[in-house]
C-alpha cells in the first residue's frame, strides 16, 4: 500500500549520462532483489524506464524506454509476483503474444515481437509505469486480502 507505486510515469525526453546512471542503478537493484523485471516507479523514479532479464546467468540484460505496446494477440495465464508486494503470486490472464516498440539505453529505436514469460514481463512492468499493479487483475476479495497482508507485514517490520 505505498502511494508512490500508484504514480503515472512520464515519458524520457533526452537519454543522457544520468538516464544511464538510472538504467545501470535499476539492473544492479533488479539482480540484487533478485527479480527479473524493474520498473523506475518501483525504485521512486517516476520515468517511463524498464529493465529486465530473464536469463538463468544474469548475462541478457534488456532496457526499455518510453515503451509503447503495439500489438497483443492471444491469452495466457501464468502466476506473477513483484517485487513491491513479496511474497504474493497470483495467476493473472495477459497477452500471449506482443509487439513493443521502445528506445534502449544508448536512444536507439527498435521493435521486438515476443511471447511466454517475456511478453508477460513486459506487460507486467509497463503496468507499473502506468500506476498499476499486478493483483489490480485480482477479485476485489483477494486484494483485500493481500493489503492486509502487506499491512500486517509492515506493522511487524517496524516493531
Amino acid at each position: 500500500p505505498d502511494a508512490r507505486l500508484r504514480t503515472i510515469a512520464k515519458p524520457v525526453k533526452q537519454i543522457d549520462n544520468t538516464t544511464r546512471k538510472i538504467v545501470a542503478d535499476m539492473f544492479e537493484t533488479m539482480y540484487e532483489a533478485p527479480g527479473i523485471g524493474l520498473a523506475a516507479t518501483q525504485v521512486n523514479i517516476h520515468k517511463q524506464i524498464i529493465t529486465i532479464d530473464l536469463s538463468e546467468e544474469k548475462n541478457q540484460p534488456l532496457c526499455f524506454i518510453n515503451p509503447n505496446i503495439l500489438s497483443k494477440e492471444g491469452t495466457q495465464c501464468i502466476e506473477e509476483g513483484c517485487l513491491s508486494l513479496p511474497d504474493v503470486f497470483e495467476k493473472i490472464e495477459r497477452a500471449e503474444r506482443i509487439t513493443v516498440q521502445a528506445l534502449n539505453q544508448q536512444g536507439e529505436d527498435f521493435t521486438l515481437t515476443t511471447d511466454g514469460l517475456l511478453a508477460v514481463c513486459i506487460l507486467h512492468e509497463i503496468d507499473h509505469l502506468k500506476g498499476k499493479l499486478f493483483v489490480d487483475y485480482l477479485s476485489s476479495f483477494k486484494r483485500q486480502r493481500i493489503r492486509k497482508k502487506m499491512v500486517k507485514n509492515q506493522r511487524q517490520k517496524t516493531l
